[in-house]
């Protein structure tokens, strides 16, 4: 059965279902990959007209994971999306800005890439769409970072939001097009984005990445369930479900001389996909520590998978996370038609080749075998 938005918002209509998108810039085709596996088991269930937005209650994301999320809350299908994603890609990191170009040089400076591609690309997308319309099928929450008072941004659909409508904020107002463009605003890649966020205030927004949200899983359980959120939904393993969808991790393995002699470019270039990674694993150990996950990942050593270890002394929701390990073994392990060398991990890895998104795509569909019919009961 299909639901009314305020039936995905209430509390007490069933058990409530939270979808979360990482961050990864061209890396989101491989999401797409696992998305498509989890629309293939509700169409099995539900029939071919179902969507995702008509299963999961609240769909959120953070940069490339906000413009899935956004399309899946106005009822597109996974194959739409990729081809979307797929022109998306190549327009937006088609062909950087050039250095030596005297009229370009002064750009350059700011951003590696010309916003003017994406945003007309997201405007194709959602039009006049804004976060207050009923073209939203479902709860979205799109997230970005608030660059001048340097706080994440939740941006959300709920007309009781403490900023929806309100002195404080006209949150319902902002174009859709420009809540994804700010939480895709990765510093260096694109410039910011300045929002009108209501009383004649304007806000400077950029990368939701550039914070603990680039795994934006633990963020959305907050927004679901925190008080000082309008959707207060109640905490408990039948009454819970958070899918979080990653878009692929590169491992570090480093010898300790590379790490000696490195230099300050090195580090320059290794310490945001490092930062990244803690964020991510830091939302990984929560969110296992709170749940008895059916596909637990193994932290280290010492924690293990969390087996057996709550929180709260029994789990208080049901946690799916999907992601695979950008390596060479993992990936030749896929039986793919292609041998995957050092080089090629190096080339997947980066976020903005955007050549890379039809094998990404491939390789989510290819790792999207972990996810089962029964996880989605």
């Amino acid at each position: 059965m299909k639901k009314t938005l305020a039936q995905h918002f209430d509390p007490d209509f069933g058990p409530k279902r939270i979808l979360s998108l990482d961050g990864g810039g061209i890396r989101g085709a491989l999401t797409l990959g696992y998305l498509k596996k989890i629309e293939t088991v509700l169409h099995e269930k539900y029939g071919k007209d179902f969507r995702l937005c008509d299963y999961f209650d609240l769909i959120g994301g953070t940069s490339t994971g906000s413009i899935i999320a956004a399309s899946l809350a106005i009822g597109k299908t996974v194959e739409e999306i990729v081809e979307l994603y797929m022109e998306l890609g190549g327009k937006i990191f088609g062909k950087k800005r050039n250095w030596w170009n005297p009229l370009e040089t002064w750009k350059y400076l700011k951003s590696q890439y010309d916003y003017t591609q994406l945003e007309h690309c997201l405007k194709d997308t959602f039009g006049n769409i804004t976060l207050g319309s009923d073209a939203i099928k479902t709860g979205l929450c799109i997230v970005a970072k608030r660059a001048d008072t340097n706080s994440i941004w939740p941006m959300i659909n709920h007309p009781e939001g403490r900023f929806y409508d309100s002195d404080e904020g006209r949150n319902k107002n902002i174009l859709l097009w420009q809540a994804v463009r700010a939480s895709s605003a990765a510093p260096t890649y694109f410039a910011p984005q300045m929002i009108d966020v209501g009383n004649g205030e304007r806000a400077a927004f950029i990368d939701g990445g550039v914070s603990m949200a680039n795994n934006p899983a633990l963020t959305l359980l907050m927004v679901a369930t925190l008080k000082g959120f309008p959707f207060k939904w109640n905490m408990s393993e039948d009454k819970l479900k958070l899918v979080s969808v990653g878009t692929g991790h590169s491992v570090f393995h480093k010898q300790t001389g590379e790490i000696q002699e490195a230099w300050l470019k090195t580090w320059a270039m290794n310490i945001p996909n490092m930062l990244m990674q803690d964020a991510s694993w830091h939302n990984q150990i929560i969110l296992q520590w709170l749940s008895n996950s059916p596909t637990p990942q193994y932290i280290d050593k010492e924690i293990e998978t969390l087996e057996g270890d709550y929180i709260s002394q029994k789990p208080l929701l049901k946690y799916l996370r999907y992601n695979f390990p950008l390596t060479e073994n993992d990936l030749n392990g896929l039986g793919l038609d292609k041998t995957f060398t050092k080089v090629d991990v190096e080339d997947i890895v980066e976020m903005s080749n955007a050549h890379n998104r039809h094998i990404l795509y491939e390789i989510g569909v290819a790792a999207s075998k972990s996810v089962l019919s029964s996880h989605f009961e």
